[in-house]
């Protein structure tokens, strides 16, 4: 059975097949712009896509949510997380435009109405979210006060952050003001790539 299947039989038929399709899609934007590695290409489903997915694992987003996918370069963790929920709004943020114009087309192909992109620096982004995602853009420390002005303990509406990460990162985490979570990928997708892969969840 195919990964995704296997990890995620609760997804309609008609997820799974967008789900199916981003692989030729990537394929065919990846020769024109350099959106994803050539090595990683090889492995689009289980590195980039099933990744993404392991946020979904563990939170639980609530029918409405407003969620920012900052850094998202090609679409990832937002893309595969916006299929995986069709009744939340996904703004997917990216300095790098040429990477956003392969979203769009993503969108335009899977005709997904609730993915809006954004081309703009985090620092210099303003909104209310619910939730903030992200896969490894910087160090969290840094990450963290990066984002602080979207997920400040005032702004009432804001839920948790959840954030992919790898290997080693305790350092990180003792200089980070919030409450956190961590949950071993390697325990949900039993595949040699996850063994030190992480989702990391803050929340004040």
């Amino acid at each position: 059975m195919d990964e995704i299947r296997r990890y995620f039989p609760e997804f309609s038929s008609k997820q799974h097949e967008q789900l199916d399709q981003l692989t030729e899609i990537y394929e065919e934007w990846n020769a024109k712009i350099n959106v994803i590695s050539r090595k990683d290409m090889m492995h689009f489903r289980e590195r980039h896509v099933l990744h993404s997915l392991g946020i979904q694992k563990f939170a639980g987003f609530e029918k409405g949510s407003n969620i920012l996918d900052i850094g998202t370069g090609g679409g990832f963790p937002g893309v595969p997380l916006a299929i995986a929920n069709p009744e939340c709004n996904f703004t997917l943020l990216d300095s790098i435009g040429k990477k956003l114009k392969v979203i769009e087309e993503v969108k335009h192909q899977l005709n997904l109405k609730n993915i809006t992109t954004i081309h703009s620096r985090v620092e210099d982004h303003d909104g209310h979210y619910n939730y903030i995602v992200s896969r490894a853009v910087t160090n969290m420390p840094s990450f963290m006060k990066l984002t602080r002005h979207l997920s400040i303990k005032e702004n009432k509406t804001f839920k948790g952050l959840f954030y992919l990460k790898g290997g080693d990162f305790n350092d990180e985490l003792r200089k980070v003001k919030m409450k956190f979570k961590i949950y071993d990928l390697n325990k949900s997708f039993e595949t040699a790539f996850f063994e030190t892969k992480k989702v990391v969840e803050l929340r004040y």
